[in-house]
């Protein structure tokens, strides 16, 4: 349970980076590119190995792989949305 949870983080702060890095208008800085990539890594991996259930499965290099990508994408999409957000909430107050 803390392997997985650990992999997602991981991943999750590797996806959030990489969003930030491509795409320097939703990017929130290193700090907060991390912070919601490691948030959207655990629950992207949760809601893949929720819905692949692998959930209660042993730790097997597919669930390994599974997390990392769950991970990955969840943190990238969450990064990329708040993101988003914190640079429209800018513009309108300025």
């Amino acid at each position: 349970m803390i392997l997985t949870l650990i992999i997602q983080i991981i991943a999750g702060i590797i996806g959030g980076n990489a969003v930030g890095a491509g795409m320097k208008n939703t990017s929130m800085g290193t700090a907060g590119n991390t912070i919601a990539g490691a948030i959207g890594g655990v629950g992207g991996g949760w809601i893949l190995s929720t819905l692949t259930g692998m959930a209660n499965s042993g730790v097997d290099i597919g669930q390994i792989v599974g997390q990392i990508v769950g991970g990955g994408v969840g943190g990238a999409i969450l990064t990329a949305i708040v993101g988003a957000i914190v640079k429209s909430m800018n513009k309108q107050s300025a």
